[in-house]
């Protein structure tokens, strides 16, 4: 009967015990750097065929390997080791528990070479990056909660911040009992978050105040691009933010709303703007990314536009004890603590868990395709895709008596400024900066593309000229 499955994260199989220990000692110390796995000696582990350990030096096999273990690494790791039958051959399961004291090593490789780690179904040298997340994971420590030893910090600076947090979050506040709810933050408040840090007497910055502020050479910029495929083939615009991490979070959101469609509603007199995807669902994923990313690693979060998705990267992977499918029922493990205290303090993100699983919510109420999450071993990705049936329905909401708003060329933005134009061709590009809500950038950006669609001609000076219409080909 078979009940292997292949080598996975947490299986490992032997044919045989190695006389060489080293030859299964580095996926030891990579399942207690890990969420723990076993190591099951008499079985193969390319066909899964069980081979057994003899069994006349089974208990001074199993003797051997809990010597072996406890002496090969450090902090010292104790295996629980077991026996099983199957098909009248034993086999012996060696189990180890992810670890609390890490990073786990073997002794004389020294921490620096002899630290690994499990990926999927292999062993690997845990890199630079990874071995400082596992020390800070071993010393109950948070990168964004470590001081800037050489930062200084003024009284009127820290003021400064708190009023910036306090009057984010009272303009992210969406009810009443919300924005009743938000009390003033303190320097006291800073220092329970972990950004602002006491030693020695001093009060210091920490990471997390330093990408609070943009100061310390954080935080690292934000890298977002737009492609006209589902691939990255055809490049069509790009932008790098940078700024304060409360800052990067409203200027990637605003060049996502800037690039997807947007369709509207009326309701009698009054235009409501729908946008393709849940502006809230966008800034909570853009949010999550700069929050829950890894900034150990130097390279940006990429937010990148294409035909069918949205698709956001963030450097670090998938924290240890987290999965895809735990992510989705609301789990929650906080890799940057100070930096998520900050983000619920200001509305920008909800603390405990529940957002994947609300936004997941929001996008079937949009009727999109599930949210797509990606552990990219190293990185996270995200996926949020854009559904074709949701923007005919947005299309189709927008239908007027007038014959150009069923013009299949137009966008729904180009639409939009297309009506417009035809109640009052002279209208400035402010003007209908202030009818639709819109930032100017956004307006040329879309009168640019109707000019060279043929579908819209200035006539006379820039002051005093008018948008001559033309009208589709029948």
């Amino acid at each position: 009967m078979a009940m292997f499955f292949g080598e996975s994260r947490y299986i490992e199989y032997k044919r045989e015990v190695p006389k060489d220990s080293l030859k299964y000692m580095k996926s030891v110390v990579a399942f207690a750097n890990g969420d723990g796995g076993q190591i099951i000696f008499g079985v193969e582990d390319n066909t899964e065929k069980v081979i057994g350990v003899p069994a006349e030096t089974l208990f001074q096999t199993m003797d051997a390997l809990t010597n072996a273990v406890t002496d090969s690494c450090e902090p010292m790791i104790i295996p629980n080791i077991m026996v099983r039958e199957i098909d009248e051959k034993q086999i012996i399961i060696m189990e180890i528990m992810p670890g609390m004291e890490r990073p786990y090593f073997i002794k004389s490789k020294g921490m620096i070479n002899g630290t690994y780690i499990r990926t999927a179904g292999t062993t690997r040298p845990a890199d630079q990056v990874i071995l400082q997340e596992l020390i800070l994971e071993g010393r109950n420590k948070f990168f964004d909660q470590e001081p800037v030893w050489h930062g200084m910090v003024a009284d009127y600076e820290i003021d400064a911040l708190c009023r910036q947090l306090y009057e984010i979050a009272l303009k992210n506040a969406k009810t009443a009992e919300q924005r009743q709810a938000v009390k003033r933050v303190t320097k006291n408040t800073l220092l329970s978050w972990g950004v602002l840090a006491e030693r020695q007497h001093m009060v210091l910055p920490t990471n997390a105040y330093s990408m609070l502020t943009n100061t310390n050479g954080l935080p690292p910029l934000i890298q977002c691009a737009v492609f006209k495929t589902e691939n990255r083939a055809i490049f069509v615009d790009r932008r790098e933010i940078t700024g304060t991490v409360q800052e990067q979070i409203e200027k990637a959101l605003q060049y996502v709303l800037e690039k997807i469609n947007m369709g509207a509603r009326f309701h009698g007199i009054y235009r409501e703007d729908v946008y393709e995807l849940p502006p809230d669902s966008l800034r909570e994923l853009i949010a999550n990314a700069v929050v829950h990313r890894s900034y150990l690693e130097p390279a940006p979060i990429q937010i990148a536009l294409f035909a069918n998705r949205l698709e956001i990267t963030s450097p670090g992977g998938l924290m240890r004890g987290v999965t895809v499918a735990k992510m989705k029922e609301g789990f929650l493990k906080i890799r940057n603590r100070a930096l998520a205290s900050a983000f619920a303090y200001m509305n920008i993100i909800e603390q405990w868990g529940s957002g994947i699983p609300r936004i997941m919510h929001e996008c079937q109420k949009y009727g999109l395709p599930e949210l797509e999450i990606i552990d990219l071993d190293g990185d996270m990705r995200v996926n949020l895709y854009r559904c074709t049936k949701a923007k005919t329905d947005q299309k189709t909401d927008q239908k007027t008596d007038q014959k150009t708003e069923s013009n299949p060329i137009l966008t729904d933005n180009e639409a939009a400024i297309w009506q417009i134009l035809l109640q009052k061709p002279s209208c400035t590009q402010k003007e209908m900066a202030g009818i639709l809500r819109w930032k100017p950038g956004k307006i040329k950006y879309h009168i640019r593309n109707l000019q060279a669609k043929g579908r819209i001609i200035r006539v006379g000076s820039h002051r005093k000229g008018y948008w001559q219409l033309v009208q589709p080909e029948k």
